[in-house]
């Protein structure tokens, strides 16, 4: 969708809007963004790593600790329908990225035919670019994975003036790496060398992060801050281990992948979302410190449903949230995921929208709208920006899509929804299920046999879809 800067600004930023269902919106949201902002606001953008719907406080978890990002959604919105571009990292990435689903984007599983990882291309057109060219400073700290060394899907080639963190996802699941990128050259961290396991990167990404909004912190800019958290290796800091040591019933884990052996793991992995979490409140209390809180959209998501790696992530804390699957399934629990965004005045406290259905190639639009710019024009996503401030609860009808390659079976996966029901292909010689989401969301039930002409526009579909 394409909406011109003028459209924009009266929308968004310039009138009262009377909807169907959440009436008249209050004039402080409206009249805040619109009188108190001399540009756009800041855009932090917070990608948790396979962290799952229902591992956080907000979306019923009672275990882990996540009292920040809670806050945040009390203090916000959190969308209960939201949804990541794929079921795993790479391509959900390149979906959130470039505004199309995976039936378009680039980057459409882990890994190419011959094991190779996939680059975004030259003619691919980013958020960072289009936020760059309506004037931001544009920034990332974290996890890439859209690009390898001589690619061409390098950050620095695709509207990032700064980066920081990990081009390889494998390269990713150390907490204790001996090295990182700085923009295009290598940053050693010398005291992990020869296996060492001194300055945990998280920390130090926290840092970055920190580092880039306070040097442009007179803004516009936009931070995309992708963090590894909580992806295995399973690996915590001291402090926080020490908080759940012994709380649980535990299964030590043994030395693999040239990792050590993990006596607790899921007190680790507690320990790894407080991280998380403790980091986020870091970054919060830098915007409201530097008194730029007020002008700041923070969005927290993840990318993709919980994993499963260590047989014991995924289902020790309900990480799915009652929903069917985990990552690399796509059933409800591979890819939808938790999705909070908070801005201050602009954004009432509070909101809890389970009616809007979003999706990460919804995002680069959403942003370019409240940038007051225009997103490109042969993208899949729609703007959801007046569901994110509230004015309106969006129940359009509409297909959203996934695909993905199992990586080990071979088989191309499909799924679509539309408005109710969900319909889910296991690969090609596998017939369409059918679920009525309204009714079922856990997806217990196949209903296809009793609706057969569905299931036939859901086919037809999925052959045009890619």
């Amino acid at each position: 969708m394409q909406i011109s800067k003028t459209t924009l600004a009266v929308s968004l930023f310039g009138t009262l809007f009377t909807t169907s269902v959440c009436g008249q919106a209050p004039k402080s949201v409206v009249q805040t963004a619109t009188t108190t902002n001399d540009h756009p606001p800041n855009i932090v953008f917070v990608l948790a790593d396979d962290l799952g719907y229902g591992h956080l406080g907000a979306y019923g978890q009672t275990v882990l600790d996540t009292p920040n990002i809670d806050q945040l959604a009390s203090d916000g919105i959190q969308f209960m329908q939201a949804y990541s571009g794929s079921t795993v990292c790479a391509p959900s990435r390149s979906v959130l990225m470039t505004g199309r689903h995976t039936g378009h984007t680039t980057v459409r599983s882990n890994f190419g035919p011959d094991g190779e990882r996939i680059p975004l291309r030259d003619n691919d057109v980013t958020i960072a670019e289009v936020l760059k060219r309506a004037g931001y400073s544009t920034g990332m700290v974290g996890k890439w994975g859209l690009g390898e060394p001589g690619s061409t899907g390098l950050p620095n080639d695709q509207g990032f003036d700064y980066w920081f963190g990990f081009l390889n996802q494998h390269h990713a699941h150390s907490y204790y790496p001996s090295y990182v990128w700085r923009n295009n050259q290598v940053f050693y961290l010398n005291e992990n060398e020869n296996g060492q396991r001194n300055t945990y990167i998280q920390d130090v990404f926290v840092e970055e992060a920190m580092r880039f909004i306070e040097n442009n912190k007179k803004g516009p800019f936009f931070l995309y801050l992708p963090l590894t958290l909580p992806h295995s290796e399973l690996a915590a800091p001291d402090d926080l281990l020490a908080r759940y040591k012994g709380r649980f019933s535990e299964t030590p884990l043994p030395a693999m992948f040239g990792r050590p052996s993990v006596e607790e793991p899921k007190a680790v992995y507690a320990a790894m979302v407080a991280a998380m979490d403790r980091d986020v409140g870091r970054i919060r209390s830098l915007l409201r410190d530097l008194e730029i809180e007020d002008n700041t959209l923070l969005i927290f998501t993840s990318d993709n449903g919980p994993a499963n790696e260590e047989s014991v992530l995924a289902t020790a804390f309900d990480g799915s949230g009652g929903l069917r699957g985990i990552k690399r399934d796509l059933y409800e629990g591979g890819i939808r995921i938790p999705f909070i965004a908070n801005w201050p005045h602009s954004i009432q406290a509070g909101i809890v929208d389970d009616t809007t259905q979003i999706a990460f190639w919804d995002v680069l639009p959403t942003l370019a709208d409240i940038a007051r710019t225009d997103p490109p024009e042969d993208i899949d996503g729609k703007s959801f920006a007046q569901a994110l401030l509230g004015l309106e609860r969006q129940t359009e009808a509409r297909y959203l899509y996934w695909e993905f390659l199992h990586e080990k079976e071979g088989r191309l996966m499909q799924a679509a929804r539309r408005d109710r029901w969900k319909a889910v292909r296991l690969g090609a010689d596998y017939p369409i299920e059918l679920y009525d989401l309204a009714e079922d969301p856990g997806e217990s039930t196949d209903v296809s046999q009793a609706h057969l002409p569905l299931v036939a526009e859901f086919a037809a579909f999925f052959a045009t879809a890619r």
